[in-house]
């Protein structure tokens, strides 16, 4: 099952869940992008952040760039690396 309108959620799963009076999983599935999309974004991402990386960017400033979270920056170049 993938989202019918993916976007950012308005509260926990658990929380929409306990508003609407069902699983946490299904509002997990319902929320979600397919995996293979999922997948393109990410790499997407990875490749954007080596790219700002190369070009002498902070994890601080990739981090802001990007629209992710510093770990996710040290994460993505860390990965890279031991590929």
């Amino acid at each position: 099952m993938s989202a019918l309108r993916p976007g950012k959620r308005k509260g926990t799963a658990r929380e929409l869940a306990e508003r609407l009076g069902v699983s946490e999983r299904t509002i997990r599935n319902y929320a979600s992008l397919p995996r293979e999309d999922f997948i393109n974004q990410a790499r997407a991402r990875h490749e954007r952040i080596r790219e700002l990386r190369d070009k002498g960017l902070s994890y601080r400033a990739i981090a802001a760039e990007v629209g992710c979270s510093i770990g996710t920056v040290h994460n993505a170049l860390k990965n890279d690396e031991a590929a």
